[in-house]
């Protein structure tokens, strides 16, 4: 009997998350000059921030190859950022291999096509309530949230009160 993803989320030491559709709503807005401008939401920034500073890997992998977003991920204390990439299962792989990191052991969020190989490596594959259905059809959970409106920090928080660390996080250390 396959376990449920409760269960897996306690084995969880590493996310790895995409960029447009998962920290972002899919939605981009463009300048006169042609620069993409995107929003990201506060909460899922908190929560990345929280997963690091309590010793989870916190890993970004994406197509999109956006300063500001390496900026923006970088302040939160970020340092695995690989964007750009064309082929997610090879970066995947080799993050994980440079970090001796278990596949088992990965959450994975992603929401379209690009991200289907790879989420198939990771542990546990999630998604926002939004992703597309190839990819929802994959996922051992799907949040109740739409990309880039709080999915990361769902699954994070998720993760992180499992395994009795998330009010441990805030407790005197973080306002």
């Amino acid at each position: 009997m396959a376990k449920h993803f409760k269960e897996i989320m306690n084995d969880i030491t590493t996310f790895i998350f995409d960029v447009d559709g998962v920290l972002t709503d899919s939605s981009v807005l463009v300048t006169n000059e042609g620069e993409m401008l995107r929003t990201m939401n506060i909460r899922d920034g908190y929560a990345m921030k929280a997963a690091v500073e309590s010793g989870f890997n916190v890993c970004i992998i994406s197509g999109g190859s956006n300063e500001g977003v390496r900026v923006r991920l970088r302040n939160l204390g970020l340092t695995d950022i690989y964007l750009g990439i064309p082929d997610k299962v090879e970066t995947f792989k080799a993050y994980t291999d440079h970090h001796n990191i278990k596949p088992e052991n990965v959450l994975y969020m992603g929401d379209d096509i690009p991200d289907f190989h790879v989420m198939k490596l990771a542990g546990l594959p999630t998604c926002p309530q939004d992703a597309s259905p190839e990819i929802k059809n994959i996922c051992r959970y799907i949040s109740h949230v739409k990309g880039g409106k709080g999915a990361v920090r769902d699954v994070i928080e998720q993760v992180m009160k499992v395994q009795g660390k998330w009010m441990e996080y805030f407790n005197g250390k973080h306002d």
